[in-house]
């Protein structure tokens, strides 16, 4: 098989011949059809995500979409020819996705959602996994709840306002102004973060009293501002990027709580991937009626010029998620 190789830190990529892998006890055999670009993937190749614990040279590429061509034993609920996808590889030192095949823990993966195509399915895993434990898992969102999500048109925060609208939550998000009317569509109330305080956004759309959850996806002073923004008694501050060093007391004073997602655990400890699939379980269920929607950048990637893609990735240009085409 065909797979592109990082070998050095900011290094080519390296198109070379591997062995295609065999579906051991309770994996699968994917052929592959699309790769997911995230930023973290970008941060790996550049020797900034230590946290990934993936060691060079590799195969990177979190995310996937493709088709099952072999099952292992064990293995149940998949067949040869189920399309499917997930975030299988690309840390711990686990094959990522830019290959044409990959032998992946099937507790990982979940049938592809059949309204979308292999481009969207191989860019919602990281996303919508990571938008789910926050606001599902962690926060328990629920119908008529106030919700905010901080960087509410990036990856994660697209997925954060469709999946707290699915559970009938009021949702508001925070965005630069020329990505305004995008969330309006998704059907959240647009916060420019730049015309608005906290404390004017807060009194403007909650009178004064705090949103019930904030989802923050951006870290750093967002963080902080969360803990300024979240409802007194009982409100609860999630963080995909709360990796800093932050004062609890405005927390503490309002009575609120905080959670932390670190989405990559399962992968590199083993432990819990059955709940990742169960949650693209949810992903698919929600794309078949309509209700989840994924921002593609219009360009096209394959594996011949995947650089470019990883390229427009870390550029901060790519108007939605970046997608190698790998069939």
């Amino acid at each position: 098989m065909r797979a592109a190789v990082v070998t050095t830190v900011d290094g080519a990529f390296e198109l070379q011949e591997r062995t295609r892998p065999s579906a051991q006890a309770g994996q699968v055999l994917v052929e592959i059809h699309a790769s997911g670009v995230n930023p973290l993937d970008t941060k790996i190749r550049a020797g900034k995500a230590d946290h990934a614990r993936q060691p060079l040279p590799a195969v990177l590429g979190l995310d996937l979409a493709g088709v099952v061509v072999a099952v292992g034993a064990g293995v149940e609920g998949f067949a040869v020819g189920d399309e499917v996808f997930g975030m299988t590889g690309g840390v711990g030192g686990i094959q990522g996705s830019l290959a044409e095949y990959a032998a992946v823990d099937a507790r990982l993966l979940a049938l592809k959602p059949q309204q979308l195509s292999m481009r969207e399915a191989a860019a919602l895993p990281l996303i919508f996994i990571t938008a789910w434990e926050g606001l599902v898992d962690r926060a328990g969102v629920r119908f008529g709840q106030q919700v905010l999500i901080q960087g509410g048109s990036g990856g994660v925060g697209h997925m954060a306002v469709q999946i707290a609208i699915a559970h009938g939550a009021e949702v508001y998000a925070t965005a630069s102004a020329r990505q305004q009317h995008r969330l309006a569509q998704l059907g959240a109330q647009p916060i420019d973060y730049s015309t608005q305080t906290v404390a004017e956004y807060v009194q403007t759309y909650s009178a004064g009293q705090g949103f019930d959850i904030v989802y923050d996806t951006v870290g750093g002073a967002v963080l902080e501002a969360s803990f300024q923004a979240v409802k007194a008694c009982r409100g609860h501050v999630v963080s995909c990027l709360g990796w800093g060093t932050h004062s609890l007391a405005p927390l503490s004073f309002r009575a609120a709580t905080y959670s932390g997602v670190f989405t990559l655990l399962p992968l590199l400890t083993g432990q819990g991937r059955e709940r990742h699939g169960a949650i693209l379980r949810q992903a698919a269920r929600l794309a078949d009626k309509g209700q989840l929607h994924v921002w593609l950048d219009p360009q096209r990637f394959t594996l011949d010029n995947v650089a470019a893609a990883y390229d427009l990735q870390g550029s901060g240009q790519a108007q939605g998620k970046v997608v190698v085409e790998i069939r």
